[in-house]
This record gives C-alpha cells, sequence and structure tokens, in this order.
C-alpha cells in the first residue's frame, strides 16, 4: 500500500423450520476477493473539511434518546417504521410461503451498547433465543466486530459469521455444505489489507494513549477508535489525530458509527455484499421464495437494509429507541425485545409452502 496525502471518507446515511443443523448445499460463491477489489470505493476520497469530523462525530453520538412515545416526532417516525412486535402477524403473513433467513448485529442488538467494548456480553436468554431460531432458520452473525471476538461472545457453533463488517464470512463446521476452508473460511476479500491495517493500528494505540478513554480496537479488517468514554471537550483532537494518521493511507477510508470511528480498506464490501454473499453461497441467489430478515442498530447496517429494499425481498428492523433516518422497514427498541421477536418468530410455527 502506497502513502498519501488524502484518505477516504464515506457518510452512511443512513418457511419450514430446516432441520437442526441442516443448511442448504449450493454452487461455489463467487470470488469475493475479486469482486470487492475490483470495485475499489475511491469515489468519495477527498481531504475531509477542518470541523466535518468533529462534526459527524456529534451527529452520530446523540447524547439522550427521545423521550416516548407521546413526541410527535416519534408518533410520525414509529408509523413509517412500526414495531416488529406491534406488526408481528403482518411480518408472519409476508414470510408466509418463503424460506426465512437471520441475520443479526451485535452490539446494540444481541447485547446492550456498553462503556467497555469488551464487556458486551449477551445473556443466556438471548443465546437461547439464536440458538433456537438457528435451529429453524440459516442464521449468521453480521458485525463490525472481529469474527473470532463475536464468536466469544455469541458462542453458538452452528451459526453462519461475518466480521469485520462482513469482510471475514465463515461457516459451520457441522451442518453446512459451503465450500470453505480448512478453518471455516469462506471470504476475507480485504486479505492483502492485514499489513497495514496492523501499522495502522499500533500507530493509533500510540496516539490514543494521550486522551483518556479513548480505546482503538483491532478488528483483524477494520479498526474501531470507540471514545464513549472520552470527555466531549477532547473529540477535536482525538478526531485530529486520527485524521492525521489517515493523511498518508489513500487505501483505507473512515466511517462513523455511535460514538466510534471506523477505519476500513476502500474496498466495495459491506453488511449488503456480506448478506448478498451469504445468500449466494447458501443456494438462494435469483429465489422468489425467500424472505431474510435483517435485525441491526447502527448505520453500518444501512447497508444490508438498502439491499433488502432493492431486491424486495424480506425486512430490515432498526434497533432504536429514538428516530432515526433508515431504510428498515420495522423497528424494535432494545435487544429484550429483539429477544422477544426471534421467541414469537420460532413459535409461530411459520412454515414453507
Amino acid at each position: 500500500m502506497t502513502k498519501h496525502s488524502a484518505f477516504a471518507a464515506e457518510d452512511a446515511v443512513a418457511p419450514a423450520p430446516a432441520q437442526a443443523g441442516r443448511h442448504f448445499s449450493s454452487l461455489p460463491p463467487r470470488d469475493c476477493r475479486k469482486a470487492a477489489l475490483g470495485r475499489m470505493d475511491l469515489a468519495t476520497s477527498g481531504p475531509l473539511r477542518a470541523g466535518s469530523l468533529v462534526d459527524s462525530m456529534r451527529a452520530s453520538s446523540p447524547r439522550h434518546a427521545k423521550p416516548a412515545a407521546a413526541d410527535a416526532e416519534y408518533l410520525d417516525w414509529i408509523e413509517k417504521h412500526p414495531s416488529a412486535l406491534e406488526g408481528f402477524e403482518s411480518v408472519l403473513a409476508a414470510a408466509q410461503g418463503k424460506q426465512i433467513v437471520m441475520f443479526l448485529d451485535y452490539d446494540g442488538t444481541l447485547s446492550p451498547i456498553v462503556q467497555d467494548p469488551e464487556s458486551a456480553v449477551m445473556t443466556e436468554d438471548m443465546r437461547d433465543a439464536v440458538r433456537s431460531v438457528a435451529q429453524h432458520f440459516p442464521t449468521a452473525i453480521v458485525s463490525g466486530r472481529g469474527r473470532d471476538k463475536v464468536f466469544n461472545f455469541v458462542k453458538l457453533e452452528e451459526l453462519y459469521y461475518a466480521g469485520s463488517h462482513g469482510m471475514d464470512i465463515w461457516a459451520p463446521k457441522t451442518g453446512s455444505n459451503l465450500k470453505a476452508n480448512g478453518d471455516g473460511i469462506l471470504c476475507q476479500p480485504a486479505i492483502d489489507f492485514l499489513p497495514v491495517i496492523e501499522e495502522v493500528f499500533q500507530t493509533l494505540t500510540e496516539k490514543m494513549e494521550s486522551i483518556p478513554g479513548a480505546m482503538v480496537e483491532n478488528n483483524k479488517f477494520c479498526l474501531s477508535v470507540h471514545f464513549r468514554c472520552v470527555a466531549e471537550e477532547e473529540w477535536d483532537g482525538l478526531g485530529e489525530q486520527v485524521r492525521a494518521v489517515l493523511e498518508g493511507y489513500p487505501d483505507l477510508r473512515l466511517t462513523k458509527g455511535r460514538k466510534v470511528l471506523e477505519i476500513r480498506p476502500s474496498i466495495k464490501w459491506d453488511k449488503g455484499n456480506a448478506l448478498e454473499f451469504l445468500l449466494e453461497a447458501l443456494g438462494f441467489a435469483g429465489r422468489g421464495d425467500i424472505f431474510p430478515i435483517y435485525i441491526g442498530d447502527d448505520r453500518t447496517d444501512e447497508d444490508a437494509f438498502k439491499v433488502l429494499r432493492k431486491t424486495g425481498q424480506g425486512i430490515g428492523i432498526l434497533v432504536t429507541k429514538s428516530p432515526k433516518e433508515t431504510g428498515g422497514s420495522y423497528s424494535l427498541r432494545e435487544p429484550d425485545e429483539v429477544k422477544e421477536f426471534l421467541r414469537k418468530l420460532v413459535k409461530s410455527g411459520v412454515t414453507k409452502g
């Protein structure tokens, strides 16, 4: 990778129960590495204006959720993005006669957002709910976390895992006929970026030591700079330090999440691409009888919602307590509601016709 004075930036907007352990055989999926590298996403390259990074940090990090349902804005929003629990019968009707495929984000969806990212553990009740869903439908975890890390949180070997925002996809060793390598790896489109990611990780870790509360997380194919525990008056300095480091790496881009800055390879690969890849790998590409359900809370999940909107198949469910611009069709307020939705889906006995 060459160094340069600019870096890329991105402002995201925003079934019959299968037999336990049985998923689906398919033709080999397309070469995700060639597909991603063949579409380098450098169109958004260019230096950020002086205050734009910090402004976006503030915009993506609201201090408080909107108050409850009496708020007129919330009422208008919830009418457009109804609760997936209150609208559960509509979800079932749309899924009837189709094969459900479940995609789940982790942080903020299966576990609460917490101050310390290392403490984002899921409850045993949530684990049981996810396990039950996976016994009925192909189920994947799609997370910005490193795949190994999110696997250690979830601890369910029967799932598919797409870590690093979908850049590290793994298939279960049993119950899957997908062609993976000996470690279960299906797709790693950013494998060539590992050396530069490690280099930037070391540099940023040193830089962030001077900012109390800042933490740099290595998610293998991407990095996360967490500023949830950083005083707001330090955000300017943090943003400038991140920007200064990335000025030397034109092959990396910056995205913003919930009190986190994400540094990723500038390839056209995101959670939406991961969703498409897994559907193809599972043998569902081009079929009209599938119903993907994607549940997530972050702006990075919007890429998957866009895919579902574009194909006109399935639904996206945004997990949030406050109105947000979203391509999701439904909403849930918190992980406890996600758990309830998953349990209702299993108990409903929805079957493929």
